[in-house]
């Protein structure tokens, strides 16, 4: 238990570490910096859904001859219009844009970019716990170097992340501590959730590959709907697309590797 633990809270250090860039620099990140990195972050969620949960939850349904397909497809889906509900129900606001998105909601600014990185996290949070929870109960298509490998990976794209939060905010009026303070808090929705995941997936082991394909779904879907967006937007610019290259490579490698 004291490894899944730890394994859960790797992501969060990430994010954490990534809000401290607001004691450590004077501006915030530059767009192409933020297509960069919203471009590696990419990479990483979707080499992440695809080797760490949708082979193994094909894996897992091995026994259902040309039908092992069936259950990945039917968890991806539904973790696909899981997030499309959020999406449309929780009040957020996304960087660089002025309209707020979800239920209409008097809410300041900040708090409506924060509510826009929970979003986003809450799939990893999942995808995190689901993976452990599925090596914790014995599953043999999930090792602790591949659990491992997924939390170095989303804690490794979580660190622009905290600090594509924490300097905007910054740069706001909004004091040092407080936009760390902020920064961080978008994270621990991770930890949260996936330890809530390792608890339930106690209740429903023969559901596994149905979590570990929601738990892509839902990162495939903030991929297509925010970042792929984000990453393209503004004047032409190959950047975001060599960064997404470069994050599925590292979050594979680190898959791989560490089996």
């Amino acid at each position: 238990m004291i490894d899944i633990i730890q394994g859960i809270m790797i992501p969060f250090i990430g994010t954490t570490l990534g809000a401290a860039c607001v004691f450590l620099m004077k501006e915030q990140l530059g767009r192409k910096i933020q297509r960069v990195l919203m471009g590696f972050a990419a990479g990483v969620m979707t080499a992440a859904s695809v080797w760490s949960l949708l082979i193994p939850a094909i894996e897992h349904s091995e026994d259902k001859g040309k039908l092992a397909f069936l259950p990945a497809a039917i968890g991806f889906l539904a973790g696909i219009f899981f997030l499309l509900l959020l999406d449309e129900l929780i009040p957020h606001l996304h960087l660089d844009s002025d309209k707020a998105e979800g239920v209409e909601a008097h809410l300041s600014k900040n708090t409506m970019l924060l509510l826009a990185v929970t979003l986003h996290n809450i799939p990893e949070g999942m995808a995190v716990g689901v993976v452990f929870a599925g090596m914790y109960y014995g599953e043999s298509s999930i090792t602790l170097a591949g659990a491992m490998a997924l939390s170095l990976g989303i804690a490794i794209q979580n660190f622009p992340e905290g600090a594509i939060i924490s300097l905007p905010l910054k740069a706001n009026g909004t004091s040092k501590a407080k936009a760390f303070a902020m920064g961080t808090l978008s994270g621990a929705v991770e930890p949260l959730g996936a330890l809530l995941t390792v608890f339930a997936i106690k209740l429903i082991v023969p559901a596994m590959p149905y979590m570990l394909s929601f738990a892509a779904g839902a990162m495939i879907y903030v991929v297509v709907e925010e970042l792929i967006p984000e990453m393209s937007s503004g004047e032409h610019s190959n950047s975001g697309t060599i960064s997404f290259s470069v994050g599925f490579v590292v979050m594979m490698i680190l898959d791989v590797a560490l089996e």
